[in-house]
């Protein structure tokens, strides 16, 4: 328990600077660009992140579980992710060109288009990469590769956006950097220069994509449920309501940190974990305690969301309010899915998530074509909350189904559950 703690601290320090330094730039794209502008960076951005979960091909997820589980050799696992990371790098740009182009209302510049997608190949070269410091368990670099770019986009941000004036193509331009630091880091200190090779391993390759594809069908699905009312607000409504959406649901993401904080930890350690059984009854322990944590945030996110809207990011997005408030219940019961599906991720089962989020995404696509020509922002956010609320109780009972613990088990606090807690204060 002693060593959880010591990742979860270190962990926490992580999320806590990408909350400040991501906050900070959220809130000086608000101020300087406006409602309109942060719109027609969203549907820019929306199809380049969506791309990363099919791009990714899940090599970060198959990488750990491979190395985590001494199934193949480090060399031979790096020369395979750097022949992946060519092939789905030219293959990356080239669909998320034709998708902005033809499908979002952004893209007739191509300039911007140009700019949003440069990231792509050296946001791919990182994630990869990281796969190879959960398998090892080394939390401490994987969160450097976490933090690091924020600090860098916001920096970049606060010269490009606020000096030197540039708008939208400033903070495009700033995006770019964060990735790009990273891959050059990450091409040293793994020694990567060595592991590009025309030697295919194909037998390693043959056998990450086969797990890999799994997990990046998986998260295509998962984040087309996060990402699916930017796009269909860009195609039924209007760049000031995307804006309006894309700063309302920002905030919520940053309740998500708390279980991401613990879903880090959770899949490293369940990729090495001996006992599956007892370790996932860890797991719904950390689940009881991040719903309360999350449900504390929430009440006091609900309680100061007009003041704290207002004070960041201005009058403009004063209806970023109902859109946040609409969006709290949802962002609460997807805690169940946030949770527990980084174990059975680690556990080499990311199509157990499909069961629950398949479903859901059809939902929340019908849901969003109904509600936002009438509706607009608020519409996107209730179709987004009764989308994740289905796909959070589907899980809780996939999830108990699998790991064999009963659903009562599961959600019933013991005195136990706050030892870690109690643990940290004496520290």
């Amino acid at each position: 328990m002693r060593s959880f703690i010591s990742d979860l601290i270190r962990v926490g320090i992580s999320k806590v600077l990408m909350i400040l330094f991501g906050l900070a730039t959220s809130i000086i794209t608000a101020r300087f660009l406006g409602p309109e502008n942060n719109g027609v960076i969203a549907t820019l951005m929306v199809y380049p992140s969506l791309f990363m979960s099919i791009g990714s091909l899940g090599i970060r997820q198959s990488t750990a579980y491979f190395l985590g589980k001494k199934l193949f050799e480090e060399e031979r696992i790096k020369t395979a992710i750097t022949q992946i990371w060519f092939f789905t790098s030219i293959l990356s740009v080239l669909i998320c060109f034709i998708l902005i182009r033809y499908l979002s209302k952004a893209g007739d510049n191509l300039f911007l288009i140009l700019l949003a997608l440069i990231p792509v190949p050296f946001s791919l070269f990182a994630t990869y990469n990281s796969g190879i410091f959960l398998g090892k368990n080394e939390i401490g670099t994987f969160n450097k590769i976490n933090w690091v770019p924020t600090l860098i986009l916001l920096l970049l941000t606060t010269l490009l956006v606020i000096f030197l004036e540039l708008g939208i193509a400033g903070y495009l331009i700033a995006m770019i950097g964060g990735p790009l630091f990273i891959s050059l880091f990450l091409l040293f200190k793994n020694d990567f220069l060595k592991s590009f090779s025309s030697r295919f391993e194909w037998s390693v390759i043959k056998q990450m994509l086969g797990l890999g594809l799994i997990y990046a069908f998986s998260l295509l699905i998962i984040n087309l449920n996060y990402k699916v009312d930017i796009i269909l607000l860009d195609s039924l409504s209007n760049a000031f309501e995307t804006g309006i959406y894309s700063k309302g649901s920002a905030i919520t993401q940053y309740l998500w940190q708390i279980p991401m904080l613990l879903s880090t930890i959770v899949f490293a350690r369940s990729a090495v974990s001996k006992n599956d059984e007892k370790f996932s009854l860890k797991i719904t322990q950390l689940l009881r305690l991040s719903l309360i944590a999350i449900g504390l945030g929430s009440i006091v996110l609900f309680c100061f969301s007009e003041l704290l809207i207002v004070s960041l990011f201005g009058v403009e997005f004063e209806k970023s309010i109902s859109v946040l408030n609409l969006l709290l219940p949802g962002v609460l019961l997807l805690t169940f899915f946030k949770v527990m599906n980084m174990d059975l991720a680690g556990k080499g089962k990311p199509w157990v998530a499909l069961k629950a989020m398949a479903p859901a995404l059809v939902l929340n696509v019908v849901l969003n074509i109904l509600l936002i020509p009438d509706y607009g922002a608020n519409g996107a956010s209730i179709a987004s909350t009764i989308s994740y609320s289905v796909a959070a109780l589907l899980f809780l009972h996939f999830y108990s189904k699998e790991v064999n613990i009963s659903i009562k088990v599961i959600l019933s606090y013991k005195k136990s559950d706050f030892s870690p807690i109690l643990k940290l204060i004496k520290r």
